[in-house]
């Protein structure tokens, strides 16, 4: 269960973390990452940070990476942004949502076609 609190604080991490990577972050495997969600732990000492980036498997790979990588100085530069008694530790994880998404948008469009194929030309009646 995830208190009020927790997920104010983790609102306020993905703000000023969505804004660092994109002005501070300079690695190249970064590219267009953006930070879609951030889930604290119930004692606000540890954050998973879900990263999404445009281009394929390896690419989105790479910037999640470059992020825990460059985790120890997001997390500085996030304690000069916030005022919080205590930083979370920052692990930067790989947003599947999207994939997920299309994949079952996928899906039920087979399903769909299945049940309701098309009609061939010519089979119309004139």
């Amino acid at each position: 269960m995830t208190t009020h609190r927790a997920r104010r604080i983790a609102d306020l991490i993905r703000h000023a973390l969505a804004d660092l990577v994109r002005r501070e972050v300079r690695d190249p495997r970064v590219g267009m990452a953006t930070v879609t969600e951030v889930r604290v732990s119930h004692d606000l000492r540890h954050a998973r940070v879900y990263v999404s980036s445009l281009g394929g498997p390896g690419a989105r790979t790479a910037a999640v990476e470059g992020l825990n990588h460059a985790a120890p100085f997001l997390r500085r530069a996030l304690g000069r942004a916030v005022d919080l008694k205590y930083l979370p530790e920052l692990l930067f994880v790989e947003d599947a949502t999207l994939e997920h998404g299309e994949r079952v948008e996928r899906l039920l469009r087979e399903i769909h076609d299945e049940h309701h194929p098309e009609p061939a030309d010519g089979d119309d009646d004139e």
